[in-house]
């Protein structure tokens, strides 16, 4: 059974918000409009995720909370703390614990960790601005070996051409 990873870099965050640290910035406008049209976009392909593992800052959270409405049911999620400064290994990190009955995630959180990434898997270097997801799949049997394959970057979705 195929593998697929979502890898997607947060919505757009405001930097007037207030907040106290990079970690707390929440969401701007654009960027709540923009994280249930890339969920709607996916449910329409079909990569519906088992699984969301997102970074634990607020503005990874907030979009989370403003993609989920956009799929047909209850999609467990789990916030990782590595995820914030993380890339590749911080994937690597939460893929080992997966078990086979996952076989779409979602990895939500910042760049450049996600830029890297999304090479490192696919050869293919692609821009993630903000709300861009890169939709990867792989036809190893488990998450063990699939985070050590090749990917094959099926498609990158774009909020502004949404």
């Amino acid at each position: 059974m195929s593998k697929r990873l979502i890898i997607m870099r947060h919505a757009k965050s405001s930097w007037t918000s207030g907040a106290a640290t990079d970690h707390q910035r929440p969401l701007n406008k654009r960027g709540r409009r923009a994280a249930p049209k890339v969920a709607a976009r996916l449910r329409e392909l079909g990569w519906i995720p088992d699984l969301v593992i997102a970074s634990d800052s607020e503005r990874t959270r907030e979009t989370w909370q403003h993609m989920q409405a956009e799929f047909p049911h209850p999609i467990e999620e789990r916030y990782n703390s590595m995820f914030y400064h993380g890339g590749l290994a911080a994937i690597k990190s939460a893929c080992t614990a997966l078990t086979e009955s996952t076989s779409a995630l979602l990895v939500l959180g910042h760049n450049p960790g996600w830029e890297d990434a999304v090479a490192k898997l696919s050869g293919q270097w692609v821009r993630m601005t903000t709300a861009n997801a890169a939709l990867l799949e792989s036809d190893a049997e488990n998450w063990a070996n699939a985070i050590e394959a090749h990917w094959e970057l099926v498609e990158v979705l774009r909020p502004k051409e949404l």
